[in-house]
């Protein structure tokens, strides 16, 4: 019996463990490991800050979200040793693999950034990124009553990268309904030298946040958090005061990926950018947050990974060579406030287009953008995670309508 194994069941993992099951015939064991039972749809944590829902909607168990025929394991991973082709789970359990899909997303690690936690510890810090963060943000937006409100982003990368700007947009529009957005200085604090990585987006979007009476602070590389004074101190000492601060911290990868060939610095896995191998591991792939390839860690761009790697598996059961598939195809839904929403879509080389995604129109704000983000969620749960074919190619100029 042959092995095929994947590291994390977040949306890479579970969706490419979902396809592979319906691909491998019945010579092939399909196992998933991951610890955690619960399921978190993560685009519902922007919301909850400003009034979102908590419930089953937005979790499910691990189990509803596994086909039949997928075995999980609920164990940490220790380690992997792509010579021998084998995992070691806490315990010292150990599974031999044919073939692998590290899909272990990417975590926070305040812990990184002097002071950052004490201020987190001291109710004067939050983040939205996890799902006690977002509900203790709740209850701190809940009582706030005006001052300084900054977000700031540690260090790149991060996952889904609009984030930080549609908590402001949204954030803007929830202190204006609450009569405070007079009382109310709204900061970015954002190591990038613009308010986005693409420059026709950057421009597009720092307009928006110009035009809403938000400060940008770029090129801020965060060196501390002094949370006795609440102030933010760049390494080039710039400083900038806060009341409520929102951090999105430094990323990183999984902990067994530290100080190992399968990580870099920040323990993301060296990943071939166009065939989603892992650099160096015969029978080692990688999607998702996991990777470091130059495309955004957002759960767009998984689903369009995991219909390439689908592909390139298929080619290795058989013995063939991986394709040069993954262009680094992206889209994301930018929530603007007031019910609207724009919506940007580029890969590697191209930038964001306007024009048109099937109904949904680019580089513009819409309400339909804004209800296409709400619908999206069952999507997700009944279509994108199970692995059926959604109507987006993975690569992005193949439907392109710019008209």
């Amino acid at each position: 019996m042959k092995s095929f194994v994947v590291l994390g069941a977040g949306t890479g993992g579970t969706t490419i463990a979902n396809r592979m099951r319906r691909r491998l015939d019945d010579s092939w064991n399909v196992t998933v490991v991951d610890p955690d039972p619960i399921h978190l749809y993560q685009p519902a944590l922007l919301f909850i800050p400003f009034g979102g829902r908590t419930d089953g909607a937005i979790a499910h168990h691990r189990a509803r979200t596994l086909r039949r025929g997928i075995d999980w394991i609920q164990h940490e991973v220790e380690g992997v040793d792509p010579a021998a082709r084998r995992v070691s789970l806490a315990g010292g359990m150990t599974l031999g693999y044919d073939l692998l899909v590290i899909a272990t997303g990417a975590r926070l690690r305040p812990d990184l950034t002097p002071g950052l936690p004490q201020a987190m510890a001291r109710g004067e810090a939050y983040d939205f990124y996890t799902l006690p963060g977002a509900k203790g943000l709740a209850r701190a937006l809940d009582r706030f009553k005006g001052g300084r409100l900054v977000l700031n982003v540690v260090e790149m990368p991060i996952k889904c990268p609009v984030a930080p700007l549609e908590f402001l947009f949204l954030a803007d529009d929830f202190l204006r309904r609450r009569g405070l957005r007079e009382k109310t200085e709204l900061v970015y604090a954002t190591p990038l030298d613009a308010a986005f990585t693409r420059p026709v987006a950057a421009e597009r979007l720092g307009h928006m946040l110009e035009d809403r009476g938000i400060r940008v602070e770029t090129s801020f590389s965060t060196g501390e958090v002094d949370a006795d004074h609440r102030t933010l101190r760049s390494y080039d000492e710039r400083e900038v005061p806060y009341d409520l601060l929102v951090s999105i911290p430094t990323h990183g990868g999984a902990s067994f990926l530290e100080g190992t060939p399968l990580g870099n610095e920040l323990a993301f896995v060296p990943t071939d950018r166009a065939t989603l191998q892992v650099k160096g591991a015969a029978g080692a792939f990688a999607l998702g947050d996991a990777t470091d390839v130059p495309a955004s860690k957002a759960g767009s761009v998984a689903h369009f990974q995991a219909e390439v790697l689908e592909e390139n598996l298929v080619r290795a059961v058989r013995g063939d060579e991986p394709l040069p598939l993954f262009d680094g195809h992206a889209n994301c839904f930018v929530e603007s406030g007031g019910g609207k929403a724009m919506m940007i879509d580029f890969n590697y080389d191209v930038e964001p287009l306007p024009g048109h995604l099937g109904p949904f129109p680019l580089l513009r704000e819409s309400r339909i953008n804004h209800l296409g983000k709400l619908a999206f969620r069952p999507v997700y749960w009944n279509a994108l995670l199970p692995g059926r074919p959604l109507p987006l190619p993975h690569a992005v100029l193949e439907r392109r309508d710019t008209a």
